[in-house]
């Protein structure tokens, strides 16, 4: 495999191999929320972590819910 089709695909050092209909499929396995934990950990450290729209909208009911 050529190294331009492995970085196309985004294919680093391990990948899914599936079997399909006669056929070979590689996907590369993704770890896309493997960084999460420190960076929303540095966002509290900013102060980045702030609401970006209130949970409770003004004209909600809440009685609707209990």
């Amino acid at each position: 495999m050529s190294k331009t089709i492995l970085e196309k695909y985004n294919i680093k050092d391990k990948v899914e191999l599936i079997l399909e209909k006669g056929q070979i499929i590689l996907k590369p396995i993704a770890s896309p929320r493997s960084n999460w934990e420190k960076e929303f950990k540095k966002m509290s450290e900013n102060g980045d972590d702030k609401l970006l729209m209130n949970d409770v909208f003004d004209d909600e009911n809440l009685e609707e819910w209990i």
